[in-house]
């Protein structure tokens, strides 16, 4: 670790952020023989997966899926252990990829920049950091993340806690022992489902206090058998051209052979209960988010979704013993899908356990936190510790969080004050030579996050290879262009169920955040297209001097 600070340094490009996406922009533009610093907040690489150490974390993506495909050497001299990754194996995947390519020496930890100003005059930005770090840049690329910014619920009271709090998503490194202690939870979103199963196991009693809960499939996670393994990496190559084409989605469902993950069924109109059923039960045994995908019309058809919708609750029904805890588990308020569908190990039957209580928010609403615990409307619950899984706020947080301040000095918090507006989810009119990665209007958060990590990073070298050969400077987008582009993000989103959903998707999770939704609904498939189409048309809609 180095404590070095960087004073009036010039870089051809700066990089936010040590996560997968700022590890993979740091190695392509070594390649490309420029020069580049890397700040980032944490002491070590990773990003989200630095950041969420939470009991049970994992990903939601298959680990063959969720990795790097920019080199084949690395993807077979890699070995995952479980079909879905755990959070410390994600972490040590990251950091094994900033040493192979000797990424550690151009990255600055325990950074966090708090401002990036463009000068027009010079056609640079000047960024600073917290630890007083000046350095400037011709172009600066924004690797932040998408879920990074935790979401801390506002509630009466909650700094009166005189017990241990902890949030979900900055989880202390070196670990919590729940044993022998009453533990409460606040949430039961994402990070909670995988959590509260492993939390229940130690806790001498878990309250979870819902106010929301969400739909969750089965991962049916298992280690990885290698001789499967050795057998699927013989056609490595030909999935990760599937996953770019979208065909393929590394949510479940991965097989040896290579193929198109089609739906069981366009439709479910045709297909009577029992049909439909079995279609369903086939997609459930096998795990993971896949699951949604067994019918082709579930995010347009309202019937559809609701039919699937069903299927889970009935599944939901079948596994809690409780039938008052099972019914206040079954969702109700949104369409299935229209929220990140959260997957999961034993969620529902932990339940069934003796130490777990279930308080429904809607019925016993939080009047405030106390010093020993929470007071419901009418009773109190005591607990010696207390945990946060609130979510994030997700896709603008991070970079709301920085002063950035583009042309004529106007600060992107203004630009974005009724929601994000980018052209294609990579840059905002009038914040010249600034590039966002997975940033809003992009398919991000709705795809596997590797897929279009790499696509973005590979589209901003390209763009900067072509400015390079074109002998241009400075690379903006028009308003013309991000004016269409936002129209069409919210097209493709009000053609389906998604702004039905009320999530984080849309900020509603996050109290006075314009309701807008952030990520493109049509696929990494079809984005992609888009984005070969623009460049082959000369960068349609970006402005090059």
């Amino acid at each position: 670790m180095t404590t070095k600070i960087d004073n009036g340094v010039t870089f051809d490009v700066i990089i936010v952020g040590a996560g997968f996406g700022g590890l993979y922009m740091l190695h392509r533009l070594r390649g490309m023989g420029l020069t580049a610093r890397v700040y980032e907040m944490g002491d070590n690489v990773g990003g989200t997966w630095y950041w969420n150490r939470y009991p049970g974390a994992r990903c939601d993506a298959e680990s063959l899926a969720y990795s790097f495909s920019f080199d084949p050497d690395l993807e077979q001299e890699w070995q995952w252990s479980e079909r879905y990754a755990t959070q410390p194996e994600i972490l040590r995947y990251a950091e094994h990829v900033a040493k192979r390519y000797d990424l550690l020496r151009d990255i600055r930890f325990e950074r966090k920049v708090s401002e990036a100003h463009y000068d027009e005059n010079a056609a640079r930005w000047q960024v600073r950091t917290e630890a007083g770090d000046s350095a400037g840049a011709r172009f600066l690329v924004m690797a932040t993340g998408c879920l990074s910014v935790p979401m801390v619920p506002d509630i009466p009271g909650l700094d009166d806690f005189a017990g241990a709090c902890y949030q979900a998503s900055m989880w202390p490194h070196e670990g919590v022992d729940f044993s022998g202690q009453h533990v409460g939870v606040i949430g039961t979103g994402s990070s909670a489902i995988q959590a509260i199963p492993v939390m229940a196991e130690q806790a001498a009693h878990l309250t979870v206090f819902q106010r929301t809960p969400n739909f969750s499939v089965p991962a049916h996670n298992a280690p990885l058998d290698p001789n499967w393994v050795a057998a699927f990496k013989q056609h490595y190559r030909e999935h990760r051209r599937l996953e770019k084409l979208g065909l393929e989605s590394g949510f479940g469902g991965l097989e040896i052979e290579p193929q198109e993950q089609a739906p069981l069924a366009e439709s479910a109109e045709a297909l009577s209960d029992a049909q439909l059923h079995a279609l369903l039960e086939e997609r459930w045994q096998k795990g993971g988010a896949f699951f949604l995908s067994a019918v082709g019309d579930f995010l347009i058809n309202e019937r559809t979704n609701e039919r699937i919708a069903e299927f889970v609750r009935g599944k939901i029904r079948s596994i809690v013993a409780d039938p008052e805890t099972a019914e206040a588990l079954c969702p109700t308020s949104h369409p299935i899908g229209t929220k990140r569908i959260c997957v999961d190990t034993d969620y529902y039957a932990t339940y069934n356990r003796d130490n777990v209580t279930l308080v429904n928010l809607r019925k016993e609403p939080i009047e405030r936190i106390t010093p020993t615990g929470i007071a419901l409307q009418g009773r109190q619950v005591d607990f010696d510790t207390l945990v946060l899984a609130t979510g994030f706020d997700a896709m603008t947080g991070a970079l709301l969080n920085i002063d950035i301040r583009g042309s004529n000095g106007q600060a992107l918090s203004e630009k974005w004050a009724a929601g994000p507006r980018t052209y294609l989810g990579l840059m905002m009119a009038g914040f010249p030579n600034l590039f966002t990665i997975t940033g809003p209007g992009s398919p991000s958060v709705l795809s596997n996050m590797l897929v279009s990590i790499e696509q973005h990073v590979d589209f901003i070298c390209d763009l900067l290879v072509h400015m390079q050969s074109a002998g241009r400077e400075v690379v903006q987008t028009s308003l013309q262009a991000e004016d269409g582009w936002v129209a069409h993000v919210n097209e493709v989103a009000d053609a389906t169920l998604f702004p039905r959903g009320g999530s984080w998707y849309l900020g509603a999770n996050v109290p006075g955040k314009p309701r807008v939704f952030m990520p493109y609904a049509a696929g990494v498939g079809a984005y992609r297209q888009i984005c070969d189409g623009v460049a082959a048309d000369g960068y349609r809609g970006f402005e090059l001097n």
